[in-house]
Order: structure tokens, then sequence, then C-alpha cells
């Protein structure tokens, strides 16, 4: 026996509708790309990286996630854990993107493994692409106190087994794909079949049901940057869930909710991310048209307004120059007053200039996004916009 949903109320079931609403909206924007679509979707891609990976203790910045996603150089050491665990996972998710529109997928046990061996082959003592071997714990760091014990491992292959099986019947019923993907990253979270990476596994998984839905792009369907961003609640709510141990007759309530909410506030703040983006990208337009800058620097002025650091290596992704052009373009727009340079040699990026850093100002939306279930609740703010 796994985990099943509960029965929505009324509360439940009307934050579910405005959910909807709001991925439909996310859904035409993917229907109808605008110049900066690209961007913005490698900025969300970076944002679910870098925010799955956070809960897993690892600190990724905004750049190195970025690079990641475009198969580009680290500003780390590509051998250390950070950048390891980051391309592991970019692999991962990239493969669940490119199976969210195969008419053959079928989803099954070997595809788990493969996506976990995706994301740990750095490390074969994590036992990549197999169940774990035996007993597991998940301690509470630094106490070291066991907060959840996993089911015995002679379970495991039977619990994914029907796990896997009503994955496949979720496709052909009349179940709402939301619910669908939390309950089966809660039951993929509390089976913990893995030696390590099982939230990882479990996220990822609940992203690839959200985004064979169809209803918005893959990447406007995640839930990841939400879940790195508020992981105390989101431990929480596992081990309220949880019980300690394998006990799937336990109320899942309290994790509905919580990702009904994820799903809402991540929404309204892609709505908004959204909008700014459109904003910086237009004002990037004027200005290197005003400066007679050429239009392929017009990227680069906008991540650089969106508060991220420009390197060679970077603006060569965006722009597709050579090193040589590279250079030339990003020395003509410090002398233009646009971008700041900090660092020598290799070591050298940009960053945005007054000039830009105003226009950062005017045009982001620094509203808040509240608790869809609670009308006087504290309102949570606004994710940045990049």
């Amino acid at each position: 026996m796994i985990f099943h949903s509960a029965q929505l109320d009324k509360k439940e079931l009307s934050v579910l509708e405005r959910v909807d609403e709001l991925r439909k909206k996310l859904g035409y924007i993917h229907k109808t790309p605008q110049r900066w679509y690209g961007q913005l979707r490698r900025n969300i891609f970076a944002k679910a990286i870098q925010g799955s990976n956070s809960i897993e203790g690892y600190v990724v910045t905004a750049e190195d996630a970025i690079a990641a996603v475009q198969g580009g150089e680290p500003s780390v050491d590509q051998k250390t854990d950070v950048w390891q665990a980051i391309s592991g996972y970019q692999e991962a998710m990239t493969y669940v993107l490119q199976k969210a529109e195969d008419s053959f997928f079928v989803y099954s046990s070997e595809l788990l493994k493969a996506l976990h061996y995706m994301m740990m082959k750095h490390d074969l003592s994590k036992n990549p692409g197999r169940w774990r071997p035996g007993t597991i714990y998940v301690r509470r760091d630094p106490s070291g106190e066991i907060v959840y014990e996993g089911p015995d491992v002679t379970l495991v292959p039977n619990l994914i087994d029907e796990l896997v099986t009503e994955l496949r019947a979720g496709e052909s019923v009349d179940n709402h794909v939301i619910i669908r993907a939390a309950i089966a990253h809660l039951n993929l979270v509390m089976v913990h079949p893995f030696s390590d990476g099982n939230g990882r596994m479990a996220r990822c998984l609940q992203t690839l049901i959200l985004a064979r839905n169809g209803v918005t792009a893959p990447l406007f369907s995640s839930i990841e940057e939400y879940l790195g961003r508020n992981t105390e609640e989101y431990y929480k709510t596992l081990g309220l869930v949880g019980g300690g141990s394998w006990h799937p007759e336990r109320d899942v309530r309290p994790w509905i909710k919580f990702c009904l909410t994820a799903h809402y506030r991540q929404a309204e703040t892609l709505l908004r991310r959204t909008r700014t983006m459109e904003r910086v990208w237009n004002e990037a337009e004027v200005l290197a048209k005003r400066l007679v800058l050429p239009e392929r620097s017009i990227p680069a002025i906008a991540d650089a307004t969106l508060g991220l650091m420009v390197t060679n290596a970077s603006y060569r992704s965006m722009a597709d120059v050579s090193n040589v052009v590279a250079r030339n373009d990003l020395r003509e727009l410090k002398k233009r007053g646009i971008l700041n340079p900090h660092g020598e040699k290799r070591g050298r990026y940009y960053v945005a200039s007054e000039i830009l850093v105003e226009i950062r100002k005017r045009v982001s939306e620094r509203k808040s996004v509240p608790d869809p279930f609670e009308d006087d609740a504290t309102p949570q703010p606004t994710l940045f916009a990049t």
C-alpha cells in the first residue's frame, strides 16, 4: 500500500481552480513566445536547478546554474561536488523535458533508476541507478537525530511497482495532474528507494508528471524554485505527514495544501517575472539603439539589468560570437557606461552600471504573493525577477 490522495474540500478546490487559471495564462506565454522568451526560459530552468539542489545543502549561484543549463563554464572548479551535483541534475531535468511530449513515453521503475543514475553518477558510493542496499534513515543536522526511517528494503521494489502502476493509470483517468504529481512526490520521498538523492528524484518526478500534462511549458509547471526558498516548511510538512516512518495510511491533506500553495505562489511569481522580463528587454533594446550598440548585446544588457554577472563565456553563449568579438563588445559596453568590470584576466566579470540599476528599480514589481488559503495571511515576498 502507498499513499493516496484525499478528497479535496471546498477551499482546496477553489485554490486549485485559481491555480489552473494562472497556469493557462502561463501557457499562453509559452504558445506566443517573444524575443526574450528564450532568456526567460533559461532563467526559470536555472532557478529550478538552483532551488532543488539548495535543499540538499549545495550553495549554487545563479550564474553557475545558468552555465549548467547552457552547457557552459562554471565559476567553480568542475570537479567540485557542487558543480557535479548541478550538472547531474541538469542532465536529468533535460531528459525529463525531452520526455514531456514523447507520445511513446511509459513510466517504469527503470526510468526512475536511469534518472537517479544521471543525478548521482559522479559518486559511485551512492549506488547510482540502483535501489538502496539496506535500511535508510533521515537525520536532522547538526544533532544527528533520526527524523525518518524508510520502509524495509525488501518492500522497496513492490512499493515502486505500485507507484509506477498508479502513474500509468493516472494519465488515463480524470484525476487532476497537480494532485497526482504531489502524491507521486510524497510516495517517492517516503519510500526513499535510493541511497542518496531521494528528494531531488521526488522533485524531478513531480516536474515530469506536470510537464506531461501539457497545459503550460514544462519549466513553467515546476515548483522546485519555491521548494528551495521554503525548505523549512517543505521538510516540516513532509515530517507531519510521514510520522517518522512508513505510514501510508496517514492523512495527506497537509501535503496537498502545501503543494497547492506552492503552485499558486510560483505561478504568480512567474507571471510577474514575465512582465518584468518584457520591460527589461524593451528598455535594453531602446538603450542599445540609442547608443548604436550591436543588437547581439541586448541579452547581456538584460542579464545585467536583472542583477546577473556577465562574463566573456556567458556573452559568447548568448550572442553566439567568438572570444575576440565578445571581448570587444564587453569593452564597448564598459566604455559606454553600461557595464562595470570587476576582477582581472580570466576572473573578470561585469555587473550593471547605475544606468541599469535605475532601470531595474523602475521596472521591477515588488508586490507580495499572499497565502491563497488565508485572506488575512502575511504575504510572502515576491521572488526576484531573474
